[in-house]
């Protein structure tokens, strides 16, 4: 099975601080399955590092105030390109993530309150039917 998942969880250092959350489950799934990885908000013309950012409802505005809605969005476009060229059956997104989020998401205070919902990227792939897990889901 061809699985999607955020590159931050492969290990490579493209999260907002410039980090990376290796998943070492989500590491462990290339032994018996092909792991493609993305990243929608460097895809999407983000830099790394760069200021953190929340979803405020249909728009994305990062910790400065600036608006990259365009840019996840964008990125997310480019991830749904790459899973329908692929064949992709599943997929595997950081939790809590603007871009990646699924179920629950920052709630746009930058006070690290959840709220149900999911990010661009995520809210993306739903609509086109795919199936989304996140790495604290596994």
């Amino acid at each position: 099975m061809k699985i999607l998942v955020s590159r931050c969880l492969l290990g490579e250092n493209c999260r907002y601080k410039g980090d990376h959350c290796r998943n070492e489950k989500v590491l462990a799934l290339a032994k018996e399955h092909e792991l493609i990885g993305v990243c929608p908000e460097t895809d999407g013309g983000l830099c790394t590092p760069r200021a953190p950012a929340e979803r405020i409802g249909d728009k994305v505005i990062a910790a400065d105030g600036k608006d990259v809605t365009a840019q996840y969005r964008k990125g997310a476009e480019i991830a749904l390109k790459t899973a329908q060229e692929q064949g992709v059956e599943l997929c595997i997104f950081k939790a809590k993530s603007p871009s990646c989020g699924c179920g629950k998401i920052y709630d746009g205070t930058f006070s690290g309150k959840l709220i149900e919902g999911n990010g661009v990227t995520s809210e993306l792939f739903l609509k086109n039917g795919y199936r989304i897990l996140t790495e604290e889901m596994l």
